[in-house]
């Protein structure tokens, strides 16, 4: 097995914990919490949730940028499917670090201090986003499948 091997396994799988833990977060758990949980228990739930997921992510991303950059330079010009999922990556990327370091902390102290209204705010702003993210992906995954065609 050569390193070009091993990089495209570590991608992908990078890949495939982010964007369907993104999709299982917005299309399964939220409106299955909704329907089951009081805003407070919720709330809690989410920051619980958002806490054992993000460090996967930040690792996801690490990998994603280690073998995607090394991948990318391994062709003296790269094709154009790599650009376009090198751009939609970046955007991902952008997209949860404003996540994080934005709604995700203010969801955090709304909780501490029991401010459902502000919490409430953060979450559904965190739902949006993560929305635009996962919709990002699917499409950075049909570029990565369709690629050779373009």
């Amino acid at each position: 097995m050569n390193f070009m091997s091993i990089a495209i396994a570590l991608h992908v799988l990078a890949i495939v914990v982010w964007v369907g833990g993104m999709f299982f977060a917005h299309q399964v758990m939220r409106p299955a919490a909704v329907t089951v949980l009081e805003p407070p228990h919720r709330l809690r739930l989410w920051v619980a949730g958002f806490k054992r997921f993000f460090p996967w992510v930040w690792l996801c991303i690490a990998t994603v940028l280690i073998t995607g950059f090394w991948m990318f330079f391994q062709f003296p010009t790269p094709p154009l499917f790599m650009h376009i999922m090198l751009g939609l990556g970046i955007v991902m990327m952008l997209i949860f670090f404003h996540v994080f370091f934005a709604p995700y902390n203010k969801l955090k102290k709304a909780v501490k201090e029991e401010n459902w209204k502000v919490g409430g705010a953060a979450l559904n702003q965190i739902r949006m986003l993560v929305g635009i993210n996962t919709f990002i992906g699917v499409i950075t995954i049909l570029v990565a499948i369709a690629g050779k065609s373009f």
